[in-house]
């Protein structure tokens, strides 16, 4: 009934978060998806509906949340990460493992490589909003990529173009085999799968440019930020 849903007021749904909060334990994360819900309904009351002239929850504050520190793999876990990858797509995915840990590249940017993308000692990426940057490549990213791409010349492939490719469909690797992939070495590594995944290797990329006095504009480049 909308005079119901027009008879609610701010002070009641505050008072409804403060029971979820000392009756049901809820986390500040939950409680905060429960304000988001409300402000999506009545702001659908409000705008489409057209039930209510008024949206009475359109001050309606979201509970604070802590911000945690992304989490990253130190330099031995790093080292320790790629020193466990091996099995039929070794080269493939040591490579991958490789410039995920030192370009900390996104993993939309990763799959998106092409071979022409390598440019001697460059790597053109293309990041978010199509804007391009080059980007240096160090020795281990050398080694890794000339490993990997001597393997990859010697397959048939349906995708000539994709830099990486699945050995089963010889196309372009998917978004969910490199999430696969980079779980598979993690555990293999001793480390905890559940706690990392491929946006996490860019954090680490990150954080080891930063202990190793990369300045902070420099990393901006770097990251496409």
């Amino acid at each position: 009934d909308p005079s119901v849903i027009c008879g609610v007021t701010l002070s009641d749904i505050y008072g409804y978060l403060n029971f979820t909060l000392t009756e049901r334990d809820n986390s500040a994360v939950t409680r905060a998806r429960k304000v988001s819900s409300i402000r999506s309904f009545y702001k659908y009351l409000t705008n489409k509906a057209k039930l209510i002239t008024e949206n009475p929850m359109q001050d309606l504050d979201s509970p604070h949340l802590k911000k945690s520190l992304p989490r990253y793999l130190n330099l031995e876990e790093s080292e320790g990460l790629l020193d466990s990858v091996d099995g039929v797509n070794q080269a493939r995915d040591y490579c991958i493992l490789t410039l995920f840990l030192n370009c900390g590249l996104r993993i939309s940017e990763l799959i998106g490589l092409n071979v022409t993308d390598v440019r001697g000692n460059q790597l053109r990426v293309l990041g978010k909003g199509n804007k391009e940057r080059m980007l240096y490549l160090n020795e281990a990213c050398l080694s890794a990529l000339s490993d990997w791409i001597t393997e990859r010349d010697m397959l048939t492939l349906v995708d000539q173009n994709a830099l990486f490719v699945t050995l089963q469909n010889r196309r372009r690797i998917s978004r969910a085999a490199v999430h696969k992939l980079v779980k598979k070495h993690l555990a293999a590594a001793g480390l905890d799968s559940t706690q990392y995944s491929s946006h996490k290797l860019r954090h680490t990329a990150a954080t080891l440019m930063l202990q190793n006095g990369v300045d902070v504009r420099t990393l901006q480049e770097v990251l496409g930020h």
